[in-house]
């Protein structure tokens, strides 16, 4: 144990942390490229209770996406060729599944462009879409085997109205038999519950009134 204390004083203690000049809001999803779409639909949506979101497919590309959300803030993309040929076809060739990629949020994608410019980390495939979505990547070469998508968007614009709030509802407070359910809209996109006691729901209350 003195060991594995030390060993995580060690790295904790070498390690700097330089924080950037722009934020990685937190990760939004991974990309499960899949020859069988229905079999991969089926088996996440049966078996694991996921909610389908947003789709579409993008006829130049040949391919078609698939938001799926899982619990309150987590969340998978099923993507599928459509024809041929597809961007997803080398991937596919001696499988029938797998990770693709996974996607970083920021809240500034030229920041982040500005950024790896500046640290010298190549990308690829930057797009501006406007309001609705802007994205670049970093190729698994440059970042240790990953597939690294990061965009700007607003995460609620991909998700089914059950799995988040209204639009101008931030918080809802329901009553149950031990004291409440809060249900918060979170900044990620989707909601998340919280069950409080009465006397959880008492103290919440009791500060929130030394605030005022």
């Amino acid at each position: 144990m003195s060991r594995m204390r030390q060993r995580c004083k060690t790295a904790s203690g070498t390690g700097k942390s330089q924080r950037s000049s722009f934020m990685i809001l937190r990760i939004d999803h991974v990309a499960i490229a899949v020859r069988d779409y229905e079999k991969a639909f089926s088996f996440f949506t049966r078996l694991f209770g996921v909610i389908p979101c947003a789709y579409a497919g993008d006829a130049s590309m040949n391919y078609l996406w698939q938001m799926l959300s899982l619990g309150d803030l987590s969340r998978l993309e099923l993507l599928t060729p459509t024809g041929s040929p597809s961007f997803l076809d080398n991937f596919l060739q001696d499988r029938q599944g797998g990770v693709h990629h996974m996607t970083l949020q920021t809240s500034d994608i030229y920041q982040t462009k500005t950024m790896l410019e500046d640290s010298n980390i190549p990308y690829f495939g930057f797009n501006d879409y406007g309001a609705v979505w802007k994205e670049l990547f970093i190729h698994p070469r440059d970042a240790f085997g990953v597939l690294i998508q990061i965009a700007e968007f607003n995460s609620d614009d991909w998700l089914s109205p059950e799995v988040k709030m209204s639009r101008d509802t931030r918080w809802l407070a329901e009553k149950n038999p031990n004291g409440c359910t809060l249900v918060l809209a979170h900044p990620g996109g989707g909601k998340v519950s919280l069950d409080l006691d009465r006397e959880e729901v008492k103290a919440l209350i009791a500060d929130l009134q030394d605030i005022l």
